[in-house]
């Protein structure tokens, strides 16, 4: 009979058991990812099986050609597929003719395959050409929208939400030229314009300056008589947030970023909720709560990206990390981690896509983990990338697209399945980088 060994600490054995787990998750993480690569590999076919709606224009970011070139560009540039396939994509993104007019933003149009190319060319001279026409047009859209801007803020209007936002405004043109040209005049004046979007409008009173008189749609509706103060990433000031801290983190020189950052942070410190599960925002803010100064449990958001947790809180991290303000980082931290950890807060994110699902929470959970003064955040990963795993692997024919679809939620696995950040940036079309 053999001598026995050593006795094992309890706590080694869960350690031990929790790297097999991580590995087995890894494992099946990164197989989920090669899959939906694999089906989406010929644009001829990628959208026969399910059906994409309006959004699938080619030169759509969100829904179309551009979108899914993402995942085939990041994958070629860390090794996992090949170029053939993203040029592919991306030929098909550009085959029409690219809009630039007032539909355009940096998920449609011409600032969208733009954003394609100059992730699949980071530093390299790829696509010089095409890129230069590009910018052109990018640049002058930016320059009119910010002439209407800045008139409107001389007029002590209040905005329209697609005049700032990500996904159609300012702020998306803004993500465009700090990835493609940070020191470039446009991308100074878009930042400059940011900050003058802070600054308080005479005689407009207790609402901030960016408060915008439409509903959630960005059009007027008697759902929202006297219009919203919109928090989020897609369509709200967390994605100036956001951006400001970025090109601050960059060390851009922009007179009064740190300013403008602090009074958005100084406003949503307002509406930040803590219920005794864990920290929150609101997505958006009616004028009744700013008058009764409250805010009903059941208006908690989902904790998807573009609304909830994983935009705010990776939003306000940013803040807290390029403003030097500590507290407000680790309570950024405590929100992702208790929602984490939370099932209940899990189950209400049943889709797989970047911008209403699990995708979006796990890629936003997984740059702050990258950032966290705390390790904790990257010890709930496996959990939500096995589940995303899951859920992507029962449907045999998911939507393609990027935003709200396969395409997106292979990018989010191939991020935690290769433990790298992306090499193509291609997160920062929802600034989380």
């Amino acid at each position: 009979m053999p001598a026995p060994g050593p006795r094992r600490r309890p706590e080694l054995d869960r350690a031990n058991r929790e790297e097999t787990m991580n590995t087995s998750v890894i494992a099946d993480v990164l197989a989920a990812s090669d899959a939906v690569a694999s089906a989406l590999a010929d644009p001829e076919t990628a959208w026969s099986a399910a059906p994409t709606g309006g959004r699938a224009w080619p030169q759509s970011l969100a829904g179309g050609a551009a979108g899914i070139a993402l995942l085939h560009i990041e994958r070629a540039h860390s090794g996992h597929g090949d170029w053939d396939t993203a040029r592919a994509w991306l030929s098909v993104a550009a085959s029409g003719e690219l809009t630039a007019a007032a539909n355009a933003g940096l998920f449609l149009g011409a600032p969208a395959v733009a954003f394609a190319l100059h992730a699949a060319a980071r530093t390299s001279n790829r696509y010089r050409d095409a890129l230069a026409r590009l910018d052109e047009a990018v640049t002058a859209l930016t320059r009119a929208r910010l002439a209407a801007a800045h008139a409107r803020i001389d007029q002590a209007q209040r905005p329209m939400m697609r005049e700032f936002d990500l996904i159609r405004g300012l702020a998306g043109l803004g993500v465009y030229h700090l990835r493609r040209h940070p020191d470039h005049p446009i991308t100074r004046d878009v930042l400059a314009y940011l900050v003058r979007l802070t600054e308080p409008l005479p005689g407009r009173g207790e609402l901030p300056p960016w408060w915008t008189d439409v509903s959630l749609n960005g059009e007027p509706s008697p759902d929202h008589p006297h219009g919203h103060g919109n928090l989020g990433m897609a369509h709200g000031i967390g994605a100036v947030l956001a951006l400001l801290s970025l090109a601050m983190l960059r060390d851009l020189p922009v007179d009064g970023a740190g300013e403008a950052a602090g009074r958005i942070c100084a406003w949503t410190d307002q509406w930040r909720q803590d219920d005794g599960a864990g920290l929150w925002w609101p997505g958006f803010i009616t004028l009744d709560q700013v008058r009764t100064h409250r805010v009903e449990p059941s208006r908690r958001p989902r904790p998807s990206w573009c609304y909830g947790i994983g935009g705010t809180a990776r939003a306000q991290q940013l803040a807290g990390i390029a403003l030097k303000d500590a507290a407000r980082q680790t309570a950024a931290e405590n929100a992702m981690l208790a929602t984490l950890r939370d099932p209940a807060l899990a189950e209400r994110l049943p889709e797989i896509g970047l911008c209403h699902g699990m995708a979006g929470l796990l890629q936003s959970a997984w740059r702050m983990a990258a950032d966290a003064a705390t390790p904790h955040i990257a010890g709930e990963l496996p959990r939500l990338a096995a589940r995303l795993t899951a859920r992507v692997q029962e449907d045999p024919a998911p939507d393609p697209e990027l935003l709200d679809g396969a395409a997106g939620a292979a990018l989010a696995l191939h991020t935690v399945g290769t433990g790298a950040a992306p090499a193509s940036h291609w997160d920062t079309f929802l600034l989380l980088a």
